[in-house]
């Protein structure tokens, strides 16, 4: 991880926290937490995405549940474009999560569905014509 994708982390009140570049305010740090503003920093400083495109746990619906994603990063006429599912980096990228940010994705409808733990990552291009999800190698950048 580069300088620029490694988000700013401070000891406040006993606390550690860590800064949200997209709500512009310090967060308790978790593990989770820790690879969410990973990837926010990384979706901007490497893959050159804009802040404004960006949204952190969405609201969304699902069998009646409410539900929350991780990351959205939307295209510019405000579709999503990418769904990001984070996990600890002690969980196992498995079956499971890719099912679950799957799931989310049938009330999104974005094209790029990203899995990580900060240690691993999954990236899959969803392919509706054919009603499969490609691996990519990596997060496309920003056009």
């Amino acid at each position: 991880m580069s300088k620029e994708t490694r988000p700013l982390v401070i000891e406040k009140d006993g606390q550690t926290l860590i800064y949200d570049l997209l709500r512009r305010k310090y967060l308790v740090w978790t593990p989770e937490e820790a690879v969410r503003q990973q990837m926010v920093n990384y979706l901007i400083a490497e893959l050159h995405y804009p802040k404004g495109l960006m949204s952190i746990e969405a609201g969304l619906h699902y069998n009646k549940r409410q539900k929350r994603t991780d990351l959205v990063v939307y295209d510019n006429n405000g579709k999503p474009h990418i769904l990001v599912e984070c996990k600890a980096p002690d969980v196992k990228l498995s079956r499971e999560t890719i099912f679950q940010v799957s799931t989310y994705n049938k009330e999104l409808d974005a094209n790029i569905l990203v899995i990580t733990n900060g240690k691993e990552m999954i990236c899959l291009q969803v392919e509706r014509e054919k009603n499969i999800l490609k691996t990519l190698d990596n997060i496309p950048p920003y056009k």
